[in-house]
């Protein structure tokens, strides 16, 4: 038998007793959490097995000296599904929600107590759907679970489980008590302000979160995306309540809430712009492709929202239409930071010269001797 055939011959034999995992059990066992993966096919799972052609990258064709990896993204790209998009959306309208019925319960009179409970109800109802929107991309509600084992101050993930998983039970709590008497409903009224408390962190933190990371969309980002994300959650929250049938003194409560959301909205749009264009290979993504598409029609809809908002006359068509966009808005423009993260992350460009221009990944300072013998600082980027 030739060397050619007995190496055929043993791959075969392999093959046949693979797992579906490319393990050899004779060789090994595999365990742990990659014991559930399977890969059936080496070159699709790794498309950067094969020899690569592209020198340097094909994202910069004007510049063929440009630092690379020859093509290959510096970082990998997240793998959350579109679930995480739909969790930034209703966790942040959930958060919103709390915190406008709490403001109702302690300034609003008697006639406003619907309208908080509603607030409650959104509030409650948008926790228990962001858990299992979390728990549907991770795979399993152990994982979760896991990340409630500790709580570390300084990770954006155990600050932002530990807020989902209080703000959904003390919500519950005190929807569920905040009608009684007694001891119960003091424990329900506190259980409800202490939710309303998490609302602007449960609203604001998902994008903490994504800003917590390498990719350059993301962290480039970082001053604006957490500010955008509150105010579009206050617009969507209001839009939400809004377009439930509500009274007249109800609806002279969530106009102005809506409104100003709906115009902070606007502006930090704009803002999160500004920030991605100090650098234009980080910012392409908002322009381009489905994230540029997506972007584009949540900044159209959130400024139709607006402008219909502020237009004469208080017709219920005109109220609807104006809500309907603002929330449309809201979900494109989640999903457009999403996707515009992910394409950032496969552009080596988009890692490598916002760091060359001083900006992008956190930086320490590093010194060095120039050739007048002088000292000299220049920024080094910290791989996290």
């Amino acid at each position: 038998m030739s060397a050619r055939d007995a190496e055929d011959t043993f791959l075969d034999k392999l093959q046949r007793r693979s797992d579906g995992r490319n393990v050899n059990p004779d060789l090994g066992t595999l365990l742990g959490e990659g014991a559930q993966q399977r890969v059936m096919d080496l070159d699709s799972a790794n498309p950067t097995h094969g020899f690569q052609a592209r020198v340097p990258s094909h994202f910069v064709a004007d510049t063929v000296d440009a630092p690379s990896y020859h093509g290959l993204a510096a970082i990998k790209q997240p793998v959350w599904i579109a679930t995480v998009p739909a969790y930034l959306f209703v966790g942040g309208v959930a958060g919103a929600a709390s915190l406008l019925g709490l403001a109702i319960d302690v300034l609003g009179e008697k006639s406003m107590e619907r309208l908080a409970r509603r607030c409650a109800l959104l509030g409650t109802a948008g926790d228990m759907v962001s858990a299992g929107l979390l728990i549907a991309d991770l795979g399993r509600p152990t994982r979760f679970l896991n990340m409630l084992r500790v709580f570390r101050p300084t990770s954006p993930m155990s600050v932002g489980s530990w807020v989902l998983a209080l703000s959904g039970a003390l919500n519950t709590v005190g929807l569920v008590l905040g009608r009684s008497r007694g001891v119960l409903g003091v424990t329900g009224k506190v259980a409800g302000y202490s939710a309303a408390m998490l609302g602007m962190p449960l609203a604001g933190y998902t994008a903490v979160l994504l800003n917590n990371t390498a990719v350059p969309l993301w962290q480039s980002t970082r001053r604006t995306l957490p500010l955008f994300f509150m105010a579009s959650a206050s617009a969507s929250a209001g839009s939400l309540l809004s377009l439930a049938p509500h009274t007249e003194r109800e609806a002279d409560v969530l106009r102005p809430y809506r409104l100003a959301g709906k115009a902070a909205e606007v502006v930090m749009a704009h803002a999160v712009e500004l920030d991605a264009r100090r650098a234009p290979e980080v910012a392409r993504p908002l322009s381009e492709g489905l994230s540029g598409a997506l972007w584009k029609t949540s900044r159209a809809c959130s400024v139709a929202g607006l402008v219909v908002e502020v237009l004469p006359g208080r017709q219920r068509w005109k109220q609807v239409a104006a809500d309907v966009l603002t929330t449309v808005g809201a979900v494109a423009a989640r999903f457009a930071v999403f996707h515009g993260g992910q394409a950032s992350a496969r552009n080596p460009q988009a890692t490598f010269k916002p760091q060359r221009q001083g900006h992008g990944a956190a930086e320490v300072t590093g010194h060095a001797v120039a050739s007048d013998g002088k000292p000299w600082s220049f920024p080094l980027p910290v791989v996290r």
